[in-house]
Parts: structure tokens; C-alpha cells; sequence
């Protein structure tokens, strides 16, 4: 199947002439594509929401499982820019026991589709807001995977589309929905390790060297120019595409967005508070010489001002390679499943110990640590007594389906308000990293203060005619 036969040949005439008429007939035009927004669907006690999924490889294979396995949830179609990886899932959703979902290309395609409810994105970063805004105006839900944006530009967008068509779009940090994680905040909410002060987020994970890759013809059924999408042109090589791509500026964020989105977001939660007046990083790329552009080693730093004047703190750390562990976090002291035990990010495998992925928050009255997504344990008092600790369970998949049934958004335990303000820690550290100086910003605005190249930077450039719209 050829990238053109997905693509509606609109004419510039067409379009401007259908977009014109689009608020009258209930269409949505955009990207030289119009769309029918649905009605809004009133769900029965027995139905399903069909859910389309794009991006399939890794994260989007877990995507699909999830869905699958929920009753009030159904996998109706698949999409995938790389046809190889797109057929392979559609014949493993099938050995799941379930029906085979149609078979999409092009994720603008999805958005006609009016039997689909709801989209979830699992591609590279830089596609994320831009389909989860697609959707949106689509009239569809969306579950938009973690980092929720590439910039800061396109997750404010996608803030946007999701108020203006009052949609339900949720982002990808599982610990949001996990019970032990909810009481650890609570705790700290209640005061049990005092006055919280400071914040620490640890993403300790093995990556080996990626090595270097020339540059190559793009393989067969892969729809290069569609997954390069708002990205600058470049030629195709293998490290630039399945997976690697999150070590490129132009499509990821490296391991400050890739794992450390979910550390980089309790941290927020933690400290109750959205956005950062100070942020400095500094790193470096250290030991291998190979085709990563972003740091294996970056230690961020963050003030924040409390509502009532006071300062608090967050750090953030990547560590690439060895390293100890802090707290107990992924020495086997916590009861977890949580912390992957092996995640190079290319290169050969070699057996080590387990990664410390986790928080840590210093209180007046003791600290509290949190490994991965589902457990956590405090050391109270000036001898450190054991306190409370637990291991708990959740499903973000289905507290999204749940909310998406009831068209309640304030029953997701990530919106998408949240998820921007996360994420754009994680952008104002990589734009602080990337020119050498520390950013001042002004939340109320969210702007930085005083400097025009960081703004840009800040903002981000989207390729036509994958460009974020400036009026959602």
C-alpha cells in the first residue's frame, strides 16, 4: 500500500474553501485535510470504545495489550508509518483472540473514521501533540504517551484543542494511577515528612553506545516523509529511526524525556506546584563517540516559589553507566516490579545490576523515596525510623477508558494540563542544556524571561504540512 493512496488528494482551493465553511457544517480542516467532527457518543451500559493505536513497535505493542484486555475497551484499528511493523501487530493482536483491526498508515486517516472513539499515541516524541490535536479536533479522546509534547509550543496547543472541543486526553505516567504511589503523595500532603523542601528525580539506566550508522535507503514499506512529519528533513539512517531516535534532537528528548518524564512528573506532584522559576542543566555526552546528539550524563536543577513565598527545590539526574545506588532504589530493598532490570538503548546486552530508577523527597521531619511506578518507603525522625511503606497496583489504560465512558475529565489521574506541565520541565532543562545558561520563566505566562534565542528554542519549528496550528 503506497503512502499516496492514504492521503486525500485536497486541492489549496478545496481546502480554503472547505475550511472556510467548517464552523457551519461541523468540519475540522487542517494539514490540507478536512474532517467530520462526530456527534458526541453516549455510551450504554455494554459498550466498548474502539480505540485506534498509533505507533506500534515497543511501547505501542503495550498500548495494544492494555486496551485488549480491558471489557469496555475494543483495538479497532492499528496504525503505522512502517508497514512491516504494522503488519506483524495486526497478526498478533489476531493471536490475542481478537478480531483483526483495520489497518491504517496514515494517522490522519484515523480521524475520519467516525467509528473510532478514541486514539492512543505511541510514536516518536516529536508526533505526539500533533496527532493527540488531530484527534481532538477530530472529536475523538486521547491517550498521548509520555513526553505529551516535543516542544513547548505544541503541548500548549494540545492543551488547547483538548478545552476547546472538550475532549478527555490523558498522558502516559502510570504512577498517576497506581495506589501506592497516590498515598505516598498523600502522606507527604498530610505532613508526614514535615515541610518538603526538596525534590529529587534519579534516572540511573545502562545505555551502551549506539555506535554509527551511514546513511542508508530507506527500507521497504517504511513511509519515511510521513514519520519524519513536523521533523526537518534529513536522509535516513538506521540509528535516526526504530528506537535510537530518542538519543536525536529533532524527534526525542533523551533520557531526561524518554524515563525520566515519569521521575521529572512526581517530582511536580510531590512539591505540589506547576511551574519553575529557575532552571539550570549542564552534562555532557561522556566515553562513547557515536551518533548520540543528547547527554548521557545531565544533572537539572529547578526553584520554585510555594504560594506562600517560600522556596523549594527539585534535581533531576541521568546517569548513563555505572553507578550506585541511592536509598535503596534498585538494590532489591523495595518489593517492586517497577524498575526495568535491563534497557540499553542499543549496543551489545551484559548482565548488571538492576537500574535506579526512582524519588527521593527531603522533609523537615524525614524523607521519602519512591522506586519506579508502585512502591515507596520513609525513614522518619533524626534516627531515620522505618515509616510507612507500601506496594500497590494500578491501570492508567483503564482509568482513561473509565473517563472516557462517563465524559468526566476530571476522573483522569494525568490530564493533559498536568502532563504539559511536566513535560515542560523537561523542555526548559534541554533548552537550558543545550545553550549553556539557566533559564529564567514566568508560569503565569509560560514564557521565559529575557531571552529571545532560549524562547525559540522553547517554542520549537514544525515542517509543513505537519505544522501545529496556531488557531486549535
Amino acid at each position: 500500500m503506497s503512502q499516496e493512496s492514504q492521503q486525500p488528494d485536497v486541492s489549496r482551493r478545496e481546502f480554503l474553501k472547505t475550511g472556510a465553511k467548517a464552523g457551519a457544517a461541523g468540519l475540522t480542516a487542517f494539514s490540507g485535510i478536512t474532517f467530520i467532527t462526530n456527534p458526541e457518543r453516549v455510551f450504554g451500559a455494554n459498550d466498548r470504545v474502539n480505540v485506534a493505536v498509533c505507533g506500534l513497535r515497543g511501547r505501542g505493542w503495550d498500548h495494544i495489550r492494555s486496551f485488549a484486555r480491558l471489557s469496555n475497551a475494543n483495538v479497532a484499528a492499528l496504525c503505522d508509518v512502517d508497514e512491516n511493523v504494522l503488519d506483524r501487530r495486526l497478526a498478533d493482536t489476531e493471536k490475542l483472540g481478537h478480531p483483526r483491526p483495520k489497518r491504517i498508515i496514515d494517522s490522519r486517516k484515523v480521524m475520519e473514521d467516525k467509528s473510532i472513539d478514541a486514539v492512543s499515541v505511541a510514536t516518536p516524541d516529536h508526533w505526539h501533540s500533533l496527532i493527540g490535536i488531530y484527534a481532538c479536533q477530530a472529536g475523538k479522546d486521547a491517550y498521548v504517551e509520555k513526553p505529551v509534547s516535543h516542544a513547548w509550543f505544541d503541548g500548549h496547543q494540545l492543551v488547547k484543542a483538548a478545552e476547546k472541543y472538550n475532549r478527555v486526553v490523558q498522558m502516559g505516567a502510570q504512577s498517576r494511577s497506581n495506589a501506592a504511589i497516590q498515598e505516598a503523595i498523600k502522606h507527604m500532603r498530610d505532613g508526614l515528612i514535615g515541610d518538603v523542601y526538596l525534590a529529587r528525580g534519579l534516572c540511573y539506566k545502562w545505555r551502551d553506545t549506539i555506535g554509527q550508522t551511514p546513511v542508508s535507503p530507506v527500507p521497504a514499506g517504511v513511509h519515511y516523509d510521513l514519520w519524519l512529519g513536523p521533523a526537518p528533513e534529513h536522509a535516513f539512517t538506521k540509528n535516526r529511526f526504530h528506537y535510537n531516535w530518542h538519543w536525536f534532537w529533532d524527534y526525542g528528548s533523551g533520557d531526561l524525556g524518554n524515563q525520566g518524564i515519569h521521575e521529572v512528573d512526581i517530582c511536580r506532584w510531590g512539591l505540589g506546584l506547576d511551574y519553575p522559576t529557575k532552571i539550570s542543566a549542564i552534562g555532557g555526552k561522556f566515553m562513547f563517540k557515536d551518533d548520540q546528539q543528547t547527554p548521557n550524563v545531565l544533572n537539572c536543577a529547578y526553584e520554585f516559589k510555594a504560594p506562600d513565598g517560600s522556596t523549594k527545590m527539585m534535581e533531576f539526574e541521568v546517569r548513563g553507566w555505572e553507578t550506585n545506588h541511592e536509598a535503596g532504589i534498585g538494590a532489591g530493598g523495595f518489593k517492586s516490579g517497577g524498575v526495568p532490570a535491563a534497557g540499553l538503548g542499543g549496543g551489545h546486552q551484559r548482565k548488571r545490576a538492576p537500574d535506579t530508577i526512582g524519588n527521593i523527597f527531603y522533609g523537615s521531619k524525614g524523607y521519602l523515596a519512591i522506586q519506579g511506578y508502585d512502591s515507596y518507603k520513609t525513614w522518619l525522625g533524626p534516627d531515620q525510623e522505618p515509616g510507612p511503606q507500601a506496594n500497590g497496583h494500578g491501570d492508567h489504560f483503564a482509568n482513561f477508558i473509565d473517563a472516557v465512558i462517563a465524559h468526566k475529565k476530571q476522573d483522569l489521574n494525568a490530564p493533559v494540563e498536568e502532563g504539559h506541565k511536566s513535560t515542560l520541565l523537561v523542555n526548559l532543562a534541554n533548552v537550558s542544556y543545550r545553550l549553556g545558561r539557566t533559564i529564567n520563566f514566568d508560569g503565569a505566562t509560560e514564557s521565559i524571561i529575557g531571552d529571545e534565542e532560549a524562547s525559540k528554542m522553547l517554542h520549537g519549528a514544525f515542517r509543513a504540512p505537519f505544522t501545529v496550528p496556531e488557531n486549535v
